[in-house]
């Protein structure tokens, strides 16, 4: 289905504003949206029969690129990259004595390159307007999941060896939650435009 880039996102149908207050705004959404990723990255749950934790990192990267559509979607992953790479624990596993340019080096470097693609896309598809419909939303997800996972596993493959068992220690333990994670983020963003409408109504 082809894109047509003419529809709002979310974050520019609330609090609409002009001139410098659209700044300003702007400005508060991408501090916002960086707060948001740091606190979702160290949300961690178990899901059985899978050993590997699920973080709810990526289901924040996806709802913030759909939510705030891929200009300023991208300018807050970007953003909270350099807060990551600065030092700040703002990454799902980053530590006291890991954390920075040395752990964005490290495993998980391709998925933190995904979180880049992952953000743009689904801004591109709610700006399309798949952000309306839970089907389209749900696809929109399924497709930021894979550009999360191809860098993911490829740059494991490269830091570690395709010998190793990538494909088990980057992707099949996080398949159950992220279909969990996906389903949950296809129905926020349909029902939030529902909420939005009521509002103006």
């Amino acid at each position: 289905m082809a894109l047509a880039m003419n529809d709002k996102v979310l974050s520019e149908a609330v609090w609409q504003t002009e001139g410098t207050g659209l700044w300003v705004k702007r400005a508060a959404l991408v501090a916002l949206g960086v707060a948001f990723l740091t606190v979702f990255a160290q949300i961690k749950l178990m899901i059985p029969p899978s050993p590997v934790p699920v973080t709810m990192g990526t289901f924040a990267v996806l709802t913030i690129g759909a939510a705030y559509g891929p200009r300023l979607g991208l300018t807050t992953i970007i953003a909270y990259l350099l807060v990551g790479a600065a030092g700040f624990d703002v990454f799902a596993s980053s530590t006291a004595e890991l954390n920075g340019l040395e752990y964005m080096m490290g495993g998980t470097g391709g998925y933190l390159i995904g979180y880049v693609l992952a953000t743009v896309a689904l801004g591109m598809a709610a700006r399309a307007g798949w952000d309306r419909s839970v089907v389209l939303m749900a696809a929109a997800m399924l497709i930021g999941n894979a550009l999360i996972y191809i860098p993911g596993v490829a740059y494991l493959g490269v830091l570690y060896g395709w010998d190793k068992p990538i494909l088990e220690w980057g992707l099949t333990p996080f398949l159950i939650g992220d279909a969990m994670k996906l389903a949950l983020a296809a129905l926020i963003l349909p029902l939030a435009w529902k909420l939005v409408g009521k509002a103006r109504g």
